[in-house]
């Protein structure tokens, strides 16, 4: 039977560092003066004292080693938990959010997905569109955190390709998470000061400044005002797509680089991959506008390289409603939104390695069509790909198709038109943002849904940002047997 004290220690740990963090947004709120920090006040102290309450409980079980099923077990408690306590300002917030939308809104912002039940964002208290934010900021670092060193130990969709640089945490996972978590952060930190320096300059407020550098830098896109990006056209949309671009990359590539080399960065097949499918895609969509529309080439190239990137890199900014551009372009966010940007960053969805992968195996099947008595091997950066992690790599392709088709056939039995249904199951899965379609699409929002629509969500968001199968293996009976 597993120790679920370890886990909830941990657990425990977590849940009271975030209720510590509540007193920002309240202290937000009183230097606004709207009257809404007691919200913050009395969640941030059921948040502490609950998450001490466990940890300490807790307390005796915790050796700083995990086995496998509790790693498993803590990876999907954590995106759980933390969105559950989150949800509490939302709830007793004078927004009129149930307990359906609240954990909606908690979970698509630490999961970065950045769907929003919310309308009146530019009335909304300055707390509440704070502490949204930060939930998208938590997330964005967690997640490097989890990809880097619990998602390799796990061996869940490929991602054991990245041990090496993750620095080999197997059977010290608490520790080394730890080392790692200190020198992500602070590059995590200087990116959002960057960030917030660089919206500062170019004439946005300092709360709409640091407000949408926590959210371009975990790729989040969360907003203050319901047009999104779109209150912010011109140079802030290139400074965006620069930083957006920057957490669309390896953050260990970061560490190196700090220490001393720019090689393995400028070398990586990840980031030449991601850099050139943006630059084509950019180059279409400028060039269609141009054609078609009749646009400026400023203007064209602008919207095109912003919102590209923001689908892409799973952030969700939209500057307009592309959907206006024609079928053509909503087919192109459509299928842009499935490929995400590089494994080890704050991006989501199916991430570019494993397409790589994917076309390295095609192409060394067609080359033994040719020559059948060849030795043909798929690769990946100069190396061989072993069998293991080509099986994981296709069984995550084939589960992301399979979880996609099934929760777009879910949303459609809640009455949900066939566009919504399959691009808010896309949107979900892959921790986009905005789907496509009159009511979810760039310029509107997920409120309208039914209930049971948003609970189907909220699980697509969970399992799609934990990579699937880290989720599912929960749900099997061998896992809790062993």
């Amino acid at each position: 039977m597993i120790d679920l004290r370890p886990v909830g220690h941990v657990i425990g740990l977590l849940v009271a560092c975030l209720g510590a963090t509540m007193l920002v947004p309240m202290a937000i709120d009183l230097v606004y003066r709207n009257g809404h920090w007691p919200i913050f006040l009395n969640a941030g102290a059921v948040t502490m004292l609950t998450g001490s309450v466990l940890a300490l409980a807790c307390a005796n079980a915790s050796t700083g080693r995990l086995t496998l099923q509790q790693i498993f077990l803590l990876t999907t408690a954590v995106w759980v938990m933390l969105p559950l306590f989150g949800a509490i300002p939302f709830l007793f917030a004078p927004i009129s959010a149930n307990a359906t939308d609240a954990f909606f809104e908690a979970m698509s912002g630490f999961t970065t997905t950045g769907s929003t039940v919310f309308s009146g964002l530019d009335e909304m208290p300055h707390g509440i569109l704070l502490w949204r934010s930060m939930l998208q900021w938590f997330g964005g670092i967690g997640i490097i955190i989890v990809a880097m060193v619990f998602m390799p130990e796990l061996r869940v969709g490929g991602m054991q390709i990245f041990r090496s640089e993750a620095f080999d945490t197997m059977g010290k996972i608490l520790p080394r998470a730890a080392e790692i978590a200190s020198q992500i952060s602070w590059i995590y930190v200087v990116l959002t000061m960057g960030c917030f320096l660089s919206y500062l300059s170019l004439g946005l407020s300092s709360f709409e400044a640091i407000n949408h550098a926590l959210t371009t830098i975990s790729t989040g896109g969360f907003s203050t005002t319901d047009r999104s990006f779109g209150a912010f056209q011109g140079a802030p949309e290139y400074v965006a797509s620069v930083f957006m671009i920057l957490a669309s990359l390896p953050f260990v590539r970061y560490i190196q680089l700090v220490a001393g080399t720019a090689q393995p960065i400028l070398r990586d097949a990840q980031v030449r991959a991601y850099m050139g499918v943006i630059a084509v895609t950019t180059l279409v969509m400028a060039l269609f506008q141009m054609t078609y529309d009749g646009a400026a080439l400023e203007p064209s190239f602008r919207e095109a390289v912003f919102n590209i990137t923001s689908i892409i890199s799973g952030t969700g900014y939209a500057s307009v409603d592309y959907q206006a551009w024609g079928a053509f372009a909503m087919v192109v966010f459509f299928f842009v939104g499935l490929i995400g940007g590089c494994a080890g960053s704050t991006c989501c969805s199916v991430k570019i390695f494993r397409y790589q992968i994917l076309l390295s195996a095609i192409w060394a099947q067609v080359r033994r069509i040719h020559a059948p008595h060849g030795m043909f091997a798929p690769r990946f950066e100069d190396r061989r790909v072993s069998d293991d992690v080509l099986s994981s790599v296709m069984a995550f392709f084939v589960l992301f198709v399979v979880s996609l088709g099934v929760l777009a056939v879910g949303l459609g039995l809640t009455g949900l038109d066939f566009v919504t249904a399959l691009s808010g199951a896309a949107t979900a899965i892959a921790n986009i943002g905005p789907g496509l379609g009159p009511v979810i699409g760039p310029s509107g929002y997920f409120g309208p849904l039914n209930d049971s629509a948003k609970w189907l969500l909220i699980f697509g968001m969970l399992a799609g940002r934990l990579e699937l199968m880290a989720v599912y293996v929960l749900f099997t009976f061998q896992f809790w047997r062993a």
